[in-house]
């Protein structure tokens, strides 16, 4: 465990919305080095799409994973009843959330709520493993982020669009 404390140490500090000083390569090079065989196996399959638990995951990685079900359940059940033209007041994130903006704000308000949950379990943990998936995550949520293109995504709607219109 002592070797996570070197580990961490040398990591960047990462914001939101702010390009990382790091890779994802670069950090899974680093882990590798740095990490317990089986928690590296452990990082290595975690995305941002994969909200299964899965036996022997850290209890605060439970937790991020059930939290981000929680929120795709409530999205999804907010979507459902605005396609029966019903009311639904969703209970992990506030209406206006989902309802201000164009689809890419709405996007990147979740992005922000899940930001702020890791934030919030960062808290709790330093120099050891569940600080590292902490890291990771955040890494992957600013990957995601720095793919989006205005530009190119709006093009795309526009496209689907007039396909739908047709």
């Amino acid at each position: 465990m002592d070797k996570y404390y070197y580990f961490i140490a040398q990591l960047p500090t990462l914001f939101f919305r702010k390009e990382p000083e790091i890779t994802i390569d670069r950090f899974m090079n680093e882990a590798e080095k740095w990490l317990d065989p089986d928690d590296f196996e452990i990082l290595c399959s975690l995305d941002l799409q994969s909200v299964a638990i899965n036996r022997g995951e850290p209890a605060d990685l439970k937790r991020y994973k059930i939290f981000e079900n929680d929120l795709r359940t409530d999205i999804a059940a907010f979507r459902e009843a605005q396609r029966k033209d019903l009311e639904y007041k969703p209970s992990s994130f506030p209406l206006s959330a989902i309802k201000e903006g164009n689809p890419l704000d709405v996007e990147l308000r979740f992005m922000e709520f899940r930001w702020q949950f890791l934030d919030e379990m960062e808290r709790e943990h330093h120099f050891d493993f569940t600080n590292v998936v902490i890291y990771f995550l955040k890494l992957l949520l600013l990957q995601r982020f720095f793919t989006f293109e205005k530009e190119k995504g709006l093009q795309r709607f526009q496209m689907l669009y007039h396909e739908v219109r047709a």
